[in-house]
């Protein structure tokens, strides 16, 4: 099973569709709908500093908001920050991968997911 929790429809294409088309449904092979909550990357301040007279935060990033916890058969679609951040201890994040795009260049789906490493 596989749980989309980015805050959009993952739109999957079959390997060979074109770049640069605005019509959604040539080579569509299944859509997975978003849960109402999406997954977030955690940020922690640790502090603040001036550099050049801006304000600079020093933060940490890596804990992960509205992500469950692991269960057997089921993987998770998120963003790619928050893949990741939690790469070296979550297996079963997945991202979109090979992108599809529209005539504009705004991406509009994907051919595959990826488990980033």
């Amino acid at each position: 099973m596989i749980v989309n929790l980015t805050p959009h429809p993952i739109r999957v294409y079959i390997d060979d569709r074109p770049d640069g088309l605005d019509d959604l449904e040539p080579g569509l092979r299944y859509v997975i709908e978003p849960e109402e909550k999406p997954a977030r990357l955690g940020v922690m301040p640790i502090k603040s500093e001036l550099r050049d007279g801006i304000q600079v935060e020093l933060v940490q990033y890596g804990h992960a908001l509205g992500l469950p916890r692991r269960r057997a058969g089921v993987s998770y679609v998120v963003s790619l920050p928050v893949a990741l951040a939690l790469a070296p201890r979550r297996s079963d994040l997945l991202v979109p991968y090979r992108e599809v795009r529209n005539s504009a260049g705004t991406v509009i789906g994907c051919r595959q997911l990826a488990q980033p490493v």
